[in-house]
């Protein structure tokens, strides 16, 4: 495999809107040690990068994901991605590796991956779910489906999580969200005051502010700990953009990077946001309950079940919080300024008095 090089036209670069951002990609060195991984890795299986296509390189603060159109000795042609994760999400790549064991038919099955430097080579999954529902506009219920199978697939992994945890992958317990959120109120405190000239102070990121609202979190999580769920791995981005759709009724799940072993409940608040989004709440209590269908006969009533639901989605917010502060190692005063600031945004809706759904 080539390396293209600063100015090598062959190469579409993505740098959404993180143009001033540093990753290892902008590494000479590195960038060529992880495509001499990739290019052995692909040789192995008989495929070659195809010279008549353009690599397309994704580059933000928290991961490297490069598109490399390959082809095999007949020459077939499809892509295959490689992903860097920063040392906070180097998890990534074991985890995936784990999930094609555990839970083969909702997940990828990566091509290899480099657990101790957080590196994945992954199959094309096809059509993403976000693709089928812009090519053929539908309701609500499309969701249906997807998350009823998200759902069995936790509850799959529940006897798994110590091996989760012995991965690497963050823990955030229900019975210890108090102390993550500690952590993440002091991240934020930190950073915010080391990056203090880059911003307008605002009441909704002072650690103070935010610190005032333990007392509530400290009651939902006895709550939600008393109604018994067990943990699991909760995605913690759950959105269209995250799952693949490569033919009707078939959907596998991706982009681990944000994940922890948490409530599994906690997994339902980002996409019933993108829900409410784009067809309003009255769309939501159809796909709660498809969403707790596989929880159903765990010795919890309905009613139980979706109280749970209510109380995960006041704290999952933690989780998306915590995602903010993986960063690649360097990153500029700008980035870490704008993770902690989200991170504070996502803390503050904790004082909402009333629940997402």
């Amino acid at each position: 495999m080539h390396d293209n090089g600063d100015d090598d036209t062959s190469a579409v670069m993505d740098r959404g809107r993180y143009e001033g951002a540093k990753t290892p990609w902008d590494q000479p060195t590195w960038r060529s040690e992880v495509l001499a991984w990739a290019t052995r890795e692909l040789t192995a299986r008989g495929l070659h990068e195809s010279g008549t296509a353009r690599r397309g390189e994704r580059l933000r603060p928290w991961s490297v994901l490069v598109r490399i159109p390959v082809e095999d000795a007949a020459t077939t042609s499809t892509s295959v991605w490689l992903k860097a994760n920063p040392p906070a999400g180097a998890f990534e790549a074991p985890l995936t590796a784990a999930l094609a064991r555990w839970v083969p038919e909702y997940v990828l099955e990566p091509l290899a991956v480099d657990a101790d430097r957080g590196w994945s080579l992954l199959p094309d999954g096809g059509e993403l779910f976000r693709q089928v529902l812009d090519r053929t506009p539908t309701d609500a219920r499309a969701w249906e489906e997807p998350l009823r199978q998200y759902a069995t697939m936790q509850r799959t992994l529940v006897p798994y999580t110590k091996d989760l945890e012995h991965l690497g992958v963050p823990s955030a317990r229900t019975t210890a969200l108090p102390q993550v959120f500690d952590r993440t109120v002091e991240f934020i405190h930190s950073v915010l005051e080391q990056t203090a000239p880059l911003r307008h102070p605002t009441p909704d990121v002072d650690p103070t502010t935010l610190h005032a609202l333990r007392p509530r979190l400290l009651n939902w999580c006895a709550e939600l700990a008393d109604l018994g769920i067990p943990d699991s791995l909760d995605h913690s981005d759950l959105h269209d953009g995250q799952l693949f759709n490569p033919e009707p009724g078939r959907f596998t799940f991706f982009d681990w990077g944000d994940a922890a072993v948490s409530h599994p409940f906690y997994s339902f608040l980002v996409p019933a946001g993108r829900i409410t989004e784009r067809h309003g709440p009255e769309a939501l209590p159809r796909l709660r309950d498809a969403y707790l269908e596989p929880w159903t006969g765990t010795g919890r009533t309905g009613k139980e079940l979706r109280r749970a639901l209510t109380l995960a989605g006041r704290l999952g917010v933690i989780g998306r919080a915590v995602s903010w502060g993986r960063h690649f190692p360097g990153a500029s005063d700008e980035t870490r300024a704008a993770g902690a600031t989200e991170s504070a945004r996502w803390l503050r809706q904790l004082s909402y008095d009333d629940p997402p759904f």
